[in-house]
Parts: C-alpha cells; sequence; structure tokens
C-alpha cells in the first residue's frame, strides 16, 4: 500500500473548534437543503443529473489515483464532472471539519477515514440507506451483502447497526511479507539452526519470527537485516505495535471488537496496563532490538522500500505493498498472515469508506450518490486493480471471484496486488482482523500511544512504565472528549 497511508496528525485548533463538546457538528444543516430533482418518465437514472459537478476530498491513496486516472467512464455514463482533491489525510480532515460545520457542501463525497472523520463527524454524513432505498436511482449493484461484512461495519457504520455511513473503499491490511527466494535457500539450514520449521505464517510465532530475523542477519549475506519495522515516532509505530498487542490478549479498551468494529463515544477505560498489554510491549521491545536500526525512522514507507532495496528479508506491512514488492523481486515475494501471539494472530486493518457530506442538496447530492456508487462498483473496483496509475485491491466479495482476479493469485500475475489476496483474505477472518478504537477521540489517544511506545524503544523509559503511562494519558484524554 500506498503510498501514504494513515499519517494521523494531531487535529488543529480550526478543525477541533469546528464541533462541539458531544462530538455534534454546530453547523450542520444550517444551511436550507434544496429538493433532489424528480427522476422524469422514460429518463436513464444514470443520466439524471447530467450537467452536474461535484467534489470528491480524498487522501493520496492509490484507489483515488487509479480512478483519477480514468474519470471519462464515469462522465460518459452520467454527464457529472467529477472534480478530485487530493490530500494528507491531516488536511483532509481539517478541510471536511471546516466545511461541515459551515453548513455549506463544498464537498460532497468525502473519503470518510474511520476514525479521524466517521467517529466524530457521523453526524455529518448522509445515511446512505437514502439513496440505496429509493427506486428512483440505479440499483446498487450486488446490494451491501456483497461487501466483506466485517469492512462494511468497521467502515461504514458508527455505534449502532443500521446507518451507513460510508462504503467500503480501500482495504490495506497489514501481513507478512518476506523474500521467499531467501527462504527457500536457506530454510533447510535454518530449521536445523533453529529447531523448527522456519515457514512463514501464523503457525509461527512471533517469538520464532524474532528467531528468525536474528539469523538471517548472522548468517545471510544477500541481506543486511532478517526484519525492518514502521517504527517512526508516528501512526505508522501504533499499527506495527497493534498486531503484536492483539496477539498477545492485550487491547486498548475492554469489548474491543466492540469498540473497533461499531466504534463508541465513550470505550471507557484504557487497559493498556493490563499484564497482557506489558508483557506485548516488553516483547515488542525485544524484538527492535534484533531489527534494522532504521527502523526507528521508517514509516510503512520507509520500511516497503527497505525491503525492495533488499535491506532486509522480511516485514509486517500493508498488502496493497505486493504490486511494488513484485517490480523489485519478480517471483521471489512470499505472503502470509502476520505470528501468532499467545491469543493467535492479529492483522491490522486500515480500511476507509466513501460517503457523502449530509449538507449536499440537489442535484449535487444525487449526483454524489450516483459516483460514490459507481466508483465501488465492481467494474471500477477490477478496473481499479488493472490500473498502472493506482490500484488497491477490492472490498466486494464477488469481485475476487472473478476467473481474472482467481487467476491474478498465481505467478505469472497481471494483477500483482492479488499475489497478496490469499493471506489477506486469511488476515481478514474474524479471530485474525485487528481493529483499532474507532472513538472520536482516536486522533488524540493514537499520539498517546506512538510517542510512549518511540521513548520505550529508544531506550528512555521500559516497557512496563510505557503501558502505564499512556494508559494513564489515554484516560485523561478519553475523559475531557475529543478535543484533546
Amino acid at each position: 500500500m500506498t503510498v501514504t497511508r494513515r499519517n494521523l496528525l494531531r487535529w488543529g485548533a480550526a478543525a477541533a473548534g469546528a464541533v462541539t463538546a458531544s462530538g455534534l457538528l454546530a453547523g450542520c444543516g444550517g444551511a436550507e437543503r434544496r429538493p433532489v430533482p424528480p427522476l422524469s418518465p422514460g429518463q436513464d437514472p444514470w443520466r439524471r443529473f447530467a450537467g452536474t459537478t461535484i467534489n470528491f476530498i480524498s487522501e493520496n491513496t492509490a484507489p483515488t489515483a487509479a480512478i483519477a486516472a480514468n474519470l471519462q467512464p464515469f462522465t460518459e455514463l452520467t454527464g457529472i464532472t467529477v472534480r478530485i482533491v487530493n490530500l494528507e489525510l491531516s488536511a483532509l480532515v481539517q478541510r471536511v471539519a471546516l466545511d461541515m460545520a459551515s453548513g455549506t457542501s463544498q464537498y460532497q463525497v468525502i473519503y470518510a477515514d474511520p476514525y479521524q472523520v466517521l467517529a466524530p463527524y457521523s453526524a455529518g454524513l448522509a445515511d446512505l440507506r437514502e439513496f440505496i432505498e429509493d427506486p428512483s436511482y440505479p440499483v446498487l449493484e450486488g446490494g451491501l451483502e456483497d461487501f466483506i461484512p466485517t469492512q462494511l461495519r468497521a467502515a461504514g457504520s458508527f455505534e449502532q447497526e443500521g446507518p451507513v455511513y460510508a462504503l467500503p473503499y480501500d482495504c490495506p491490511t497489514m501481513i507478512w511479507q518476506y523474500r521467499a527466494d531467501l527462504f527457500a535457500a536457506h530454510g533447510a539450514r535454518m530449521a536445523d539452526d533453529l529447531g523448527f520449521d522456519p515457514t512463514p505464517g501464523p503457525d509461527r510465532t512471533w517469538d520464532e519470527y524474532r528467531r528468525i530475523a536474528a539469523w538471517f542477519t548472522d548468517n545471510v549475506d544477500e541481506v543486511r537485516y532478517g526484519t525492518g519495522h514502521q517504527a517512526k515516532q508516528h501512526d505508522s509505530l501504533m499499527c506495527d505495535f497493534s498486531n503484536v498487542l492483539w496477539s498477545y490478549g492485550g487491547d486498548y479498551f475492554d469489548a474491543g471488537e466492540q469498540v473497533g468494529l461499531l466504534g463508541v463515544r465513550d470505550p471507557g477505560r484504557c487497559t493498556l496496563d493490563s499484564a497482557e498489554a506489558i508483557e506485548a510491549a516488553r516483547f515488542y521491545d525485544e524484538l527492535l532490538a534484533v531489527a534494522h536500526p532504521a527502523s526507528r525512522t521508517w514509516d510503512w514507507d520507509g520500511v516497503g522500500a527497505a525491503l525492495r532495496a533488499g535491506e532486509i528479508a522480511m516485514c509486517p506491512n500493508w498488502h496493497e505493498f505486493a504490486a511494488s514488492n513484485e517490480e523489485a523481486f519478480p517471483g521471489a515475494m512470499g505472503y502470509a498472515p502476520l505470528p501468532s501471539g499467545p491469543t493467535g494472530s492479529a492483522n491490522m486493518y486500515g480500511g476507509c469508506g466513501i460517503g457523502i457530506t449530509a449538507n449536499a442538496s440537489g442535484a449535487e447530492r444525487g449526483a454524489a450518490w450516483l459516483f460514490v456508487n459507481w466508483a465501488t462498483s465492481r467494474g471500477t473496483q477490477l478496473d481499479n486493480l488493472r490500473s498502472s496509475a493506482g490500484g488497491g485491491t477490492p472490498t466486494r466479495g464477488s469481485v475476487y471471484e472473478l476467473p481474472e482476479v482467481v487467476r491474478a493469485e498465481q505467478r505469472p500475475s497481471e494483477l500483482p496486488n492479488m499475489l497478496a489476496g490469499p493471506a489477506v483474505r486469511a488476515a481478514w477472518e474474524p479471530d485474525r482482523i485487528g481493529l483499532r478504537p474507532k472513538i472520536p477521540m482516536w486522533n488524540a489517544c493514537d499520539t498517546a500511544v506512538f510517542t510512549g511506545l518511540s521513548q520505550m524503544i529508544a531506550g528512555q523509559q521500559d516497557p512496563e512504565t510505557t503501558m502505564r503511562g499512556t494508559a494513564r494519558r489515554v484516560d485523561q484524554i478519553v475523559a475531557r472528549g475529543w478535543h484533546a
């Protein structure tokens, strides 16, 4: 993946001021909403809003790059002009906050990050059932049931079943990425030296992963270090650590599945001071001690580049880096779910949806839905897979069943991101998918987490002090609300 993802920064004062203490938008609904023009008898529902111009604000992601490079089919189908604004996520969030608070709708279609847009701003997003259930619009192909269920809930819902605020648009997920050629060349000797089968997958433990990494560093000349990590003081560090945290039985809050899947406004007390979380931090500190030293300066792009440059033999990273991996080492890469801790394998899901601002009105409101419908359709998702400008992998189950896509999971592949398909689908199993807290104040909590972890791996404090201090800081943030 990507690629610039999940670059989560603290809210700017302007964005924070756009909401009330309860998290509801102060200006939402302030402007009078114009009615959507009705469908004329005999009119093509796709041409209903021809001549309309709408704006789509998105993080600069792979699917948006692919769509931006190939908007002509949508324009020809609908007569609608779409202007795409690509931004780093933190800048996107601030613009969305201000736009919603103003009561206008400069951006009709919104890349709705679950943690920075959906959770704090669900009141400012339209419930898409308004369009899905209206027979005057084109049918949503395959219905909501065609989207991968966990992704639909994690990227599209907040607090309760029912309302759908976004349709799943991308689905980056962290998996084990490795040089299969090096494992094949050295696997037998490694197994003899280590005393276990080193084949990557969820049957391996994190401790075995650490030992494999150290073995590569000590015994293989083709790479400098066995593993690398996205351990920069940045959101990437929280993502990297979370895989270990969950696999050790730790979590950020009680009822972690509910907090991560549907989301809540008040998650309760932080549980990072639990024995399981402290043990996970202790292991993570040990893992970073054998990793490439530059790991402390890398986010996902940095560790991905190191893997492609032959600096490391393996790493946890977002699955959508598969295509660029294959360019660097054709036929030599492998993909698997992440190793297991005492409670199993956990694989961070980082997907987002696209939705419609509740303030959109008139023809722009209907045109926005036609774009959301088209942008998440089977055909568009397949075109994104084929695109040389971007890509991403599908969020619809039916796309994975297409013969072309099934074939692409084997080499030679014309859709190289699909080489990670079997591994990532295994990672999406309910007992393996990792979901960070979907709460309005997550951004500030995230900053507290990666700040504490950065101090730990720099040797400034021990794991227990780190986890207990981070838990106290998170509790303070939650108690004050999401402005913190």
